[in-house]
């Protein structure tokens, strides 16, 4: 069942983002930026989590998924830090994340030769 939920979460969520983005003229960047926001102020709120349990990677994986893994680190940096916790809680939550994408987004790059557009 666990599979089932991450399915239909995850394609309901990738469904609702491919609508917001043909029937707006949103941009690709905002509406990840829209994502991450939104990921951050569901757990600000308190919602994201019990959601995370439920849909499992169907809700961690997409960019909602990220917006909450900041505002964790956030929150809890915060906690031990106090006020610097701010700046640096998400970077600390985010790096692993990121560093992978940075990496893996390198090897694809060697392998498959990319072009630049004309």
């Amino acid at each position: 069942m666990d599979y089932l939920n991450a399915f239909w979460v995850g394609g309901l969520i990738c469904a609702l983002v491919q609508i917001l983005a043909e029937k707006t003229k949103l941009m690709p960047g905002r509406i990840m930026v829209l994502l991450v926001c939104t990921g951050a102020v569901l757990n600000f709120i308190g919602v994201y989590q019990p959601f995370m349990e439920f849909a499992g990677a169907g809700a961690s994986v997409p960019l909602l998924g990220f917006g909450n893994t900041l505002m964790k680190g956030v929150k809890e940096a915060v906690d031990e830090q106090g006020f610097m916790g701010l700046f640096a809680g998400g970077f600390k939550a985010g790096a692993v994340g990121t560093s992978a994408a940075l990496i893996f987004g390198y090897l694809a790059s060697l392998i498959f030769n990319p072009k630049m557009k004309k």
